[in-house]
């Protein structure tokens, strides 16, 4: 099967990015994959970069000028089969075309994102080009006759776009992110005493973990809000990249939790804080399906999530986590409470592990070369 991948750019703590380093490792032996990008510096080796980098100025350009490349692009020669992770209508594109939900749908981030910020906020979010743009073309893809299917990380993603777009079920399918079983385990744990050690956290304490990027849709600084109220006797590591990082910093001071909380910033490789962790927190705004929450499940670390990420359909409550309203600050403080408590957290880490084993690479890529036989049978 000639199989086309569609995304911008490697982001090395991207979701997308992750999920198509495992499908293109798991899938090599099965398909003659292309990946078409800007740039792509991808961890997994057997595929063909095509390079669809024009010029721009501003964010709308970029993306018309992207997708106006990859259209250039696809058509000098035959693919049996397109998966996009970036929204294009698929005008001109000769193949069966996919689109992977893995950013959800703007329309509903936006929406979630406005419950909180202020006035100046929302109005700032109605009048961006960008988000205009993007709502738009979201809209004309889904709406598309020429879009064949829809892969959709989890049944929130599905049933949001089945509302808002009336998108055949026989279109959605639900293939959820799969995890490296055996490199996210809870024997990550034994080297715990060597992480906090050289981090300066107190062995004693429990540490709480937050991981991602994006502190604003991943709701850093609800989770500091929250984590001021509840004042565990606990400790929180953030770890993750953000381009505002020295404002929550600025934040987590004015909340009186300097000495608890620390911002450890992006690493290239987090186990070591799962294996030093006792939970992991993300009171996310909107994520259709976080990847670090099915790490976390997969190394035995009960999850505290919002009602508005994908990997609330893995908790159950007070088994394996808990699941709040992102707003819901005084929720969220008891709920973090209970996880700084090891009495009530360590008896939920073989739930946890157990709710994600399911999900191994092997298990993703079948049904990923299943549905992509079906809608390309010539592949």
């Amino acid at each position: 099967m000639k199989l086309a991948l569609v995304r911008q750019r490697y982001t090395p703590f991207g979701g997308a990015e992750r999920f198509m380093d495992r499908a293109i490792q798991a899938l090599g032996k099965d398909a003659d994959i292309s990946v078409f990008a800007r740039a792509w510096r991808g961890e997994a080796a057997g595929y063909r970069f095509i390079e669809c980098n024009p010029p721009h100025r501003g964010n709308v350009q970029r993306e018309r000028g992207f997708i106006a490349a990859v259209r250039q692009a696809l058509q000098a020669e035959r693919f049996d089969l397109v998966q996009s992770h970036e929204r294009m209508v698929p005008d001109s594109i000769a193949a069966p075309f996919v689109y992977r939900a893995g950013d959800g749908v703007h329309a509903t981030w936006l929406q979630e994102r406005a419950r909180a910020q202020g006035i100046s906020g929302r109005l700032r979010n109605a009048l961006n080009p960008y988000h205009r743009f993007m709502v738009a073309l979201e809209r004309d893809m889904f709406t598309h006759p020429g879009l064949s299917g829809v892969i959709c990380n989890s049944r929130m993603v599905r049933d949001d776009i089945a509302a808002r777009f009336a998108v055949a079920d026989a279109k959605l399918h639900v293939i959820y992110n799969g995890v490296d079983l055996d490199k996210y385990h809870p024997r990550l744990r034994e080297h715990r005493a060597k992480t906090l050690g050289g981090s300066g956290f107190p062995a004693d304490l429990p540490l709480l973990l937050y991981v991602g990027s994006g502190f604003e849709r991943k709701g850093v600084q609800q989770l500091l809000q929250a984590f001021a109220r509840a004042r565990p006797h606990a400790n929180l590591a953030i770890v993750g990249a953000d381009k505002h990082a020295a404002r929550y910093v600025r934040l987590a001071a004015r909340l009186g939790l300097a000495a608890q909380v620390r911002f450890v910033g992006a690493v290239p490789d987090v186990t070591p804080w799962y294996g030093a962790a006792d939970a992991l927190l993300l009171p996310t705004l909107y994520d259709p399906m976080p990847n670090a929450a099915l790490e976390a499940l997969a190394c035995g670390l009960p999850v505290l999530t919002s009602s508005a990420c994908g990997a609330a359909e893995f908790i159950t409550e007070g088994v394996n986590g808990y699941v709040r309203n992102a707003l819901d600050l005084d929720g969220m403080a008891q709920a973090i409470s209970w996880l700084a408590d090891p009495a009530r957290s360590a008896p939920m880490r073989a739930a946890a592990r157990a709710a994600v084993t399911h999900l191994s690479l092997d298990a993703m890529a079948r049904e990923l070369l299943a549905l992509y036989r079906r809608l390309a049978p010539r592949g």
